[in-house]
């Protein structure tokens, strides 16, 4: 097949990249305010930049976990759209949302926590201070940010993602950003906050976001073709089915989570210099991290609607479609890495002190080179394991992920710590994980199990109040 036929052909690079390019640019904006974010902390001082990654990974990891379950409402919405059912689809949006309130509530509960979890961290007194005071403000802004993401999987799910990339421009890479800089260093009449001007910004955005998402979805054109307001209420047999595919996902979001911020929080434990140069190590790799997280979103669309046409040759072709176009953007990244680490460096370097920044800076460019080794193998993971889930195999990828975040990168790096092995040993560990686990979900998705998967009940088993996936 010429490079032309597979780019005109249904599920080709045309198609993948029309759904993906928008969910690309829309996390793409969240990867662009976070690396802002952490520039202007970096300018603000070394202790703000070295809290900010440790309190907002250890709160995304209790929120991953409800993050994962509501936004695998994608998944419904895919699949009822592929099968002729636009019925069913705001059904299972306003189930995904209704969970992401209670969510939001439960989040809440951690704030009183916060002290008790950053005391186990054993960071500097300083740190340890700014990434209490982050951390329970972005439990505040869970919520709305949750609701937000739920709403948009009717948008996602149907595959017009140009509305969630509008609405996150506007929301993260512009609001965000520059209620950031206003709050954090005290301008245009706002006081300066530092790291709670940070989080504060997080909050009215995701408020922002979620009322615009809610807007939209209840538009007469919504309304009349998904039911997106008669199908408000709650229903049980469908918020079982969100939970009980979408639950498996979340855990193994959160899990993975958990592991990265033990590795951060082991790293905190070398010292302010160590755990500054590792913060914008992975602050840099989410320029390519992010957008990959959007080119999964579109995967697992593409896949779930050809799987609701009972078109799992289509499914395939579309994922196959998305691994390549992922290998050719993470090999360019992963180039820059490793061979102009300091060109991505510049911007913390340009307002920070030179004194403390330097002994940073040489080792983050060290740490950019892991990076660059393991990047084509992220590339590999997003795209094959969002295939699998888009079909229902969330509970494979619970298992591999537990077992391997946890066994190779977790777990050894606490040993690796315990026997002073230094820093650069511990990001062994994590990079041979990475790699390891994208080789597993290519194997996984070349086995084929997952095209005979699916997560909607068939119109007549559902007619009768029966179940069968």
């Amino acid at each position: 097949m010429t490079w032309k036929e597979r780019w005109s052909r249904e599920g080709g690079y045309g198609e993948v990249l029309r759904i993906a390019l928008p969910m690309i640019l829309s996390t793409g904006s969240w990867s662009f305010q976070q690396f802002v974010e952490r520039v202007f902390l970096t300018w603000h001082s070394p202790e703000s930049v070295a809290a900010a990654m440790p309190a907002g990974l250890v709160s995304f990891v209790f929120m991953s976990l409800f993050l994962g379950t509501v936004t695998y409402a994608n998944t419904f919405v895919a699949q009822y759209t592929g099968a002729g059912r636009p019925e069913r689809v705001g059904a299972a949006v306003w189930q995904a949302i209704h969970l992401a309130a209670l969510s939001g509530v439960l989040m809440l509960g951690l704030v009183p926590l916060a002290g008790v979890i950053f005391d186990w961290a054993g960071h500097d007194p300083e740190v340890r201070r700014l990434e209490v005071a982050y951390f329970e403000i972005l439990c505040i802004s869970a919520g709305p940010m949750l609701v937000a993401d739920a709403a948009s999987t009717l948008f996602t799910g149907l595959g017009r993602t140009r509305v969630v990339m509008w609405v996150n421009l506007a929301c993260v890479a512009v609001l965000h950003t520059l209620l950031s800089y206003a709050w954090i260093f005290g301008r245009w009449g706002f006081p300066a906050l530092g790291i709670r001007g940070a989080g504060w910004s997080s909050v009215v955005a995701n408020v922002a976001a979620a009322i615009l998402f809610l807007i939209l979805m209840l538009r007469r054109s919504y309304r009349e073709t998904y039911n997106t307001l008669r199908a408000w209420r709650p229903d049980a047999g469908l918020l079982r089915r969100l939970i009980r595919f979408g639950l498996p996902s979340g855990v193994q979001f959160s899990l993975d989570i958990a592991a990265f911020s033990t590795f951060l929080l082991l790293v905190g434990r070398l010292g302010t210099t160590a755990l500054a140069a590792t913060n914008i190590a992975f602050n840099v790799n989410s320029i390519a991290f992010m957008p990959m997280i959007g080119l999964g979103i579109a995967v697992s669309t593409l896949v779930g609607q050809r799987l609701g046409q009972d078109r799992p040759d289509l499914a395939e072709r579309s994922a196959r479609s998305a691994a390549h176009a992922a290998f050719v953007y993470m090999g360019v990244v992963a180039a820059g890495y490793a061979l102009l680490p300091d060109l991505f460096l510049r911007p913390f370097a340009s307002g920070a002190d030179p004194a403390t920044f330097a002994e940073v800076q040489k080792t983050a460019m060290v740490l950019l080179r892991f990076v660059a080794l393991y990047c084509i193998f992220d590339a590999m993971y997003f795209a094959y394991s969002s295939a699998v889930k888009g079909a229902g195999d969330t509970r494979f990828v619970l298992y591999v992920s537990l077992a391997m975040s946890w066994g190779i990168m977790a777990i050894p790096s606490y040993v690796s710590w315990r026997l002073g092995w230094g820093l650069y040993v511990i990001w062994t560990f994590a990079t041979a994980y990475i790699m390891i686990l994208g080789a597993v979900f290519f194997f996984r998705f070349r086995g084929g199990r997952w095209k005979s998967m699916r997560v909607i009940e068939v119109a007549s088993a559902a007619e009768n109040g029966g179940i069968t996936v």
